[in-house]
């Protein structure tokens, strides 16, 4: 199975995998702005959403150019590049993938001619109907036609080509805008698109809303963005979420809303848990505020005897807080991250690789020395990470390790934009939380409940997806060959789609390179 990096402040252990965050994604329709700008600096924001690569589409009003390629935000664009992508309306994308899929061909923005001009989308999220709208695009009008070609093993092409292919019943192309309310109501899955023509911006969001997104507004202009921190950066004023099941145009007539789906919402309850950052809002609640309650809620919850309460830094920090505040325990610093290590291209040496989680964190051993600790973190994925750490403390003389997890166990896949291991993987689906205590080598080991986990966001519990809590998916999943990594792709012929069609030039007239042994899991990682 290919290996991904989890985002940094999982990515402790090298080859551990931990959760690979849904994408980031970006808008502004700003005439007399420096959009490309704006827009670098809203992902700098989101760059916790996806790490693997970044890009930016600019439009003038006559023509969209488009910017992207692998890296981070920083590594992608200088002066020159942004300098380059002149005009008022922008889209931008960070994101998320395996090894295998990280490659030029699948980073976003995704590009399109269409009857009209051109379309330029980012998605973050997951599809779950991707062999239904690869069966769709087969069926548009002319899709032998180098404008419909897709080499498709991502669901945010295939949605790409939809838009840019529908057609009246005279053979007219439909605009964007038309052809948004016609596919829209025939996506199935979690998605918050931002994407725009030459003259347009537009926003929408999956009925369920299980991916945040929000509009914000600049003096002389629009913002969307997947988080709230997106627009503090850029100094737009947070007017609103876009509702689920919600449309958005923005040009120079202004702003219309209209509805293609009825609202049901069912928000991603890790996003609070992890995924978002601290400091943005989702819902009207703060993510830090909801992390340090889950702390104080987890030690009311599963207390311990002990001296000091640490967190493994930074997703576990607000908890440990919490934790601490509720316990009467003192909270303490027990381990220094490297805050520049981030996400690294090069793999480690064997002698390296065998120092585990000391490439990105060292103990305080004066500090916790004889210690009982309380070691909080935000969750766990398959136990490496964490088994890893349990023996470094003791190594610096911890007399006793207590772990303590801000979220229940996962035992469920995601197919709404969140990339966990297999469920095969997933260490809490065979073993008992005693026993996964016992792997990690701790002397204790408490998660919280699913109930004080919900409590603590504040939102209801029905609102809120907890599928990978507790198996209950709010939206029906299709067969399970149909949800596969690999139901886009077709493997005894390279370069072909799961819709039995042969490899073919994209929309540049260029065969797509697909990047072989993995490329199927960008419909996993938008």
């Amino acid at each position: 199975m290919p290996r991904g990096d989890g985002r940094l402040s999982h990515d402790l252990n090298p080859g551990e995998k931990g959760p690979r965050d849904a994408c980031g994604v970006f808008g502004v329709w700003a005439p007399g702005e420096e959009v490309s700008k704006l827009t670098y600096f809203g992902l700098y924001a989101l760059q916790h959403r996806g790490q693997e690569s970044a890009g930016i589409a600019v439009s003038n009003g006559s023509k969209i150019l488009v910017f992207k390629d692998m890296g981070l935000v920083s590594q992608v664009f200088d002066e020159t590049s942004l300098s380059s992508l002149q005009g008022h309306i922008a889209v931008g994308h960070t994101r998320y993938s395996t090894t295998g899929a990280s490659v030029w061909e699948n980073a976003q923005p995704t590009f399109r001619a269409t009857g009209h001009g051109s379309i330029a989308l980012g998605h973050n999220g997951n599809l779950v109907n991707a062999a239904e709208l690869a069966a769709m695009v087969a069926e548009l009008p002319g899709s032998r036609g180098p404008r419909h070609r897709v080499a498709a093993t991502n669901d945010t092409d295939l949605v790409t080509a939809l838009l840019a292919g529908q057609t009246d019943d005279d053979g007219t192309a439909l605009t964007v805008e038309q052809a948004a309310a016609r596919v829209l109501p025939r996506v199935r899955g979690a998605f918050s698109f931002v994407f725009m023509d030459e003259q347009t911006l537009y926003a929408a969001r999956d009925p369920q809303g299980f991916r945040p997104l929000v509009l914000g507004r600049l003096e002389r202009g629009w913002v969307v963005a997947s988080e709230t921190a997106a627009l503090d950066i850029v100094g737009a004023s947070f007017i609103r979420e876009v509702e689920p099941g919600e449309l958005i145009a923005i040009d120079e007539s202004g702003l219309r809303s209209s509805r293609f789906a009825d609202a049901k919402p069912r928000g991603c309850v890790f996003e609070y848990v992890y995924l978002a950052r601290p400091d943005t809002t989702i819902a009207g609640r703060n993510v830090y505020l909801s992390r340090v309650e889950m702390g104080r809620r987890l030690a009311r919850e599963a207390p311990a005897e002990a001296d000091l309460v640490i967190a493994t830094p930074e997703s576990g920090t607000p908890a440990a807080i919490g934790y601490a505040e509720a316990s009467g325990i003192p909270y303490g610093s027990g381990l220094v991250k490297n805050s520049y290590v981030g996400r690294t291209f090069i793999q480690p040496s064997q002698t390296i690789r065998q120092l585990g989680i000391r490439l990105k964190l060292n103990p305080l051993r004066e500090v916790i020395r004889g210690k009982r600790l309380v070691v909080v973190d935000d969750s766990i994925v398959r136990g490496n990470t964490q088994r890893a750490l349990v023996r470094m403390l003791r190594e610096a003389g911890a007399a006793e390790v207590h772990v303590r997890i801000s979220s229940p166990p996962i035992k469920w896949p995601c197919f709404f934009g969140i990339d966990f291991a297999t469920r095969a993987e997933l260490i809490a689906n065979g073993l008992s939380v005693e026993q996964i205590g016992t792997s990690l080598g701790a002397d204790s080991l408490a998660y919280i409940s699913l109930e004080g986990m919900v409590e603590a966001t504040t939102i209801a519990k029905p609102d809120l997806c907890r599928a990978c809590f507790d198996g209950e998916y709010p939206v029906d999943l299709p067969d399970p060959q149909l949800l596969g990594k690999e139901v886009l792709e077709d493997s005894d012929r390279p370069g072909a789609t799961g819709a039995g069609t042969a490899a073919v030039s994209d929309v540049d007239g260029v065969a797509t390179l697909l990047s072989g042994p993995g490329a199927a899991d960008a419909l996993r990682r938008p």
